[in-house]
């Protein structure tokens, strides 16, 4: 029966697969570049990053390894983690009153050594952000070490006029896609 090896130290994701039963049996920090490509569409990046931690991972014989990796889109412009507040507001701003795409890109190595990838398109529309809605954001710190400067699982989803697609994906981790993928490599769920 093959283990699971989870290629993220995000505590969300450890949190969402929880919830459909699945514990990996260890975590491992993959380190590898994640600044975009010139010219790189969102949806590639994600799927990019997303195998390429997969495969930064030593796995042994009986190992399923899972990497994602989460953005946030405003047409072809990757919204990474906020490097600061001011980012952070410029962030906001943008995204104030449009809408925006939350992708993630999803690998799974399953025990044949065979890298599976997918990648999940989220459609998030939020309100119209004043400057008060914006500095009570930003004086939480939720926003900053989050793609895109927001967590839609905390005080963000007050923004969220319309989101069609999956809620798990916008909090980092699409559960209907991962829990096929580890099915499909032999993780039992639940």
């Amino acid at each position: 029966m093959p283990v699971l090896v989870l290629a993220s130290t995000s505590p969300r994701r450890r949190e969402l697969l929880a919830r459909i039963g699945v514990i990996p049996a260890r975590i491992a920090s993959p380190d590898i570049d994640e600044t975009p490509l010139k010219a790189e569409l969102p949806r590639d990046y994600v799927a990019r990053l997303a195998k390429g931690k997969a495969l930064a991972v030593a796995r042994a014989a009986d190992e399923v390894v899972l990497a994602g990796d989460t953005t946030v889109a405003v047409g072809r412009r990757i919204l990474e983690k906020p490097v600061d507040e001011a980012d952070l507001r410029r962030m906001l701003a943008l995204l104030s009153g449009r809408r925006h795409h939350v992708y993630s890109g999803l690998c799974v190595v399953g025990t044949d050594g065979q890298a599976r990838v997918r990648v999940v398109d989220t459609v998030v529309v939020f309100k119209v952000l004043s400057a008060a809605e914006i500095d009570w954001y930003v004086a939480s710190g939720e926003g900053m070490g989050k793609a895109g400067g927001y967590a839609i699982q905390g005080r963000a989803e007050t923004f969220v006029r319309f989101l069609s697609g999956s809620h798990s994906n916008v909090v980092g981790l699409p559960m209907f896609e991962t829990g096929n993928l580890l099915a499909s490599a032999g993780i039992k769920l639940g």
